[in-house]
């Protein structure tokens, strides 16, 4: 049986922190709703904005899989394993947390907000050694097709991490139909509306609307307006 949560984009969390303001669909930090824990092994899907030269200090994760996708601006990322680097809008970063990391994460500019996703899974693995990945994705194979670019495993054009999850992304003209197969059996789907509009089967979702969607074998969906951006998050939902 097919079942669906819509989680409309005003009834989301949120925290204003003078330089920083989040709106949470899952509960985190000072939002709680015991509705909304998670959507399987996806535990937090903010959305943030980030004053120029603000960020998050030097702070510890572990066992984690820690997503960043910057949608405008830049992200400048430092840990304790020596890493440093700069994720503008149009690339993404992944953090294996394992066994436990150090790091901080800036508004690269002095000046303009930054904003981001950041999302994070539960690991099908614990304790593994941490690691820091970035990429750069090419928006050529975003425009009407869904560019994949996280997997379980490294492949061509895809950063991976420790869970079978997928996540594609992609934009799309008006009337543009999308039918988005499973890869594994078992798992759902939760779409996240980027900008613009989609219609699904059972839903009209607007910019920052998100549904989780269980028991399907395949996603359909539609453009409703051009330059239409969507998330496509695949993830288990036992965890």
């Amino acid at each position: 049986m097919i079942n669906n949560i819509v989680h409309k984009a005003a009834t989301r969390g949120h925290a204003s922190h003078g330089w920083l303001e989040s709106f949470q669909t899952f509960s985190f930090s000072g939002y709680y709703n015991p509705y909304r824990m998670q959507f399987g092994a996806l535990r937090v899907l903010n959305d943030d904005i980030v004053l120029g030269g603000k960020g998050f200090g030097l702070h510890p994760h572990d066992n984690m899989e820690i997503i960043s996708i910057p949608l405008e601006g830049a992200l400048e990322h430092k840990d304790n394993m020596g890493n440093a680097a700069v994720t503008s809008a149009g690339g993404v970063q992944v953090m294996s947390t394992g066994s436990g990391i150090f790091h901080s994460e800036y508004n690269y500019s002095a000046e303009e907000a930054a904003k981001f996703l950041q999302i994070w899974l539960y690991p099908n693995q614990l304790n593994v050694t941490p690691r820091y990945e970035q990429m750069v994705l090419d928006a050529a194979q975003q425009q009407n097709r869904l560019q994949e670019f996280i997997a379980p495993q490294p492949q061509p054009g895809a950063t991976w991490v420790y869970q079978d999850a997928w996540f594609s992304m992609g934009t799309f003209s008006k009337g543009i139909q999308i039918s988005y197969p499973l890869h594994k059996k078992g798992n759902g789907v939760y779409l996240f509306v980027i900008s613009g509009a989609f219609d699904t089967e059972s839903a009209q979702l607007e910019a920052r609307d998100g549904i989780g969607i269980t028991g399907a074998d395949t996603i359909v969906f539609t453009a409703q307006q051009d330059k239409a951006t969507i998330l496509v998050m695949e993830v288990p939902m036992e965890v």
